[in-house]
């Protein structure tokens, strides 16, 4: 994928250095076409890059039977929620009213 960068680098300098030194209207007008696609072609592909770079490899992903374990119901669980403790007052301040 490396070598493909440094070739759509290249292809987008070739592009505009034919379409900046070019005398005929034709070799312009492709200059252009080739320089704009190079450098498309470069942008999309460091995106590529970085968004593979980014991602999970396929053997980190959960499985649908992972998925459906998540999703089960909390009630078949056999952990209890802990009740919310009472708020007390600090032994320095007033108790509130």
């Amino acid at each position: 994928m490396a070598m493909m960068r440094w070739f759509l680098v290249g292809l987008t300098i070739f592009g505009f250095s034919l379409a900046i030194l070019s005398k005929n209207p034709a070799w312009l007008g492709f200059g252009i076409v080739v320089g704009f696609v190079g450098l498309f072609g470069t942008v999309f592909s460091m995106a590529a890059d970085r968004v593979s770079d980014a991602a999970r490899p396929e053997s980190a992903m959960a499985t649908a039977e992972d998925l459906a374990a998540m999703r089960a119901p909390r009630a078949a669980s056999s952990v209890k929620p802990v009740p919310p403790v009472a708020k007390t007052a600090a032994p320095d301040q007033p108790a509130p009213r």
